[in-house]
């Protein structure tokens, strides 16, 4: 278990198959293969044909995994479209000193432009499951908290990092307008019950099997909340078409669309002052976040 570069561990296979042989003997024989594609918060292996280990890669996810135990077979008893099922839970040791999930393996590709022919298909398909989970009754579910970094709670949280983003990129982006984005959805309030949201509906939380909305993955950042967070994907993933059909199914008003614009920009300025300060970075992520931004900033203009 070895610090990467921004404090997140790195974590190899052999330590995976280390845990699994000392905790659960039954699966020793099973075959551990790494993913292609892993998230921020989690590193995960596929076990077997029918699992998933999924790794916190920081104390600050941690939480997620008793989270996900807990509420995950609460939240499938009343959704169609597949979700991860818990499994067991392992526990740290002198190697890794976090808790660590077991879970069901789905098959399906990352949601992307590539393998979707029909995004807006996929548009109406994901605004569906949203609209389903929002109806899953909140009970005592989770309010958002630093256990999923506020997703589904107040914008204001990151009200100084946004503002110290946008500063550090003077000159990149228009400035003026994304003020006025940011302004526009801290001034719009969330005044229904709170309902239930995933907290990261990324293309790469959500599995495609020829085309169609499969499975929606990785629930480590859900909570009882503001939904908007979970439409920031309109950005993300739809455009034109397909983002117009994700609003209409989705049914978000103007003050629900105006904070999901807001924690669409608070995450594109973050990722882009982050690579800007590093002095170099991955030139197509730059120009994809650059796109976003600027997606956001037209968008509002045509409001006005």
């Amino acid at each position: 278990m070895t610090p990467a570069a921004d404090d997140r561990l790195i974590i190899k296979q052999s330590l995976a198959r280390h845990l699994i042989n000392s905790q659960f003997p039954q699966w020793r024989d099973l075959a551990l293969q790494s993913i292609p594609i892993n998230g921020w918060d989690n590193v995960t292996f596929r076990l077997g044909d029918q699992m998933k280990v999924k790794f916190p890669t920081a104390e600050r996810y941690a939480a997620q995994v008793a989270k996900e135990h807990r509420w995950l077979p609460y939240l499938a008893a009343s959704l169609k479209i597949k979700i991860p099922s818990p499994v067991a839970v392992g526990k740290p040791d002198e190697h890794y000193r976090f808790p660590w999930a077991i879970q069901t393996w789905i098959a399906g590709d990352l949601a992307s432009s590539e393998n979707v022919p029909d995004l807006i298909s996929l548009a109406m398909e994901l605004a569906e499951f949203l609209l389903a989970l929002q109806r899953v009754p909140a009970g005592s579910g989770p309010p958002p908290g630093e256990h999923n970094f506020f997703r589904g709670g107040s914008l204001q949280v990151y009200d100084s990092e946004t503002r110290e983003c946008l500063d550090r990129l003077k000159g990149e982006l228009d400035r003026e307008t994304a003020t006025a984005v940011w302004e526009t959805a801290l001034a719009s309030s969330f005044n229904a019950a709170g309902c239930w949201v995933h907290g990261d509906v990324a293309p790469n939380n959500l599995l495609v099997v020829d085309g169609h909305l499969e499975a929606v993955i990785d629930f480590g950042c859900s909570a009882v909340g503001d939904p908007a967070c979970d439409l920031v994907i309109a950005w993300t993933l739809f455009e034109g078409e397909s983002r117009d059909a994700f609003h209409s199914t989705i049914g978000a008003n103007r003050e629900m669309w105006a904070r999901a614009r807001g924690w669409a920009l608070w995450k594109a300025v973050l990722q882009l002052s982050a690579q800007s300060g590093k002095g170099s970075g991955s030139p197509g992520v730059g120009a994809r976040l650059h796109r976003l931004i600027n997606d956001l900033l037209s968008e509002y203009r045509q409001e006005k």
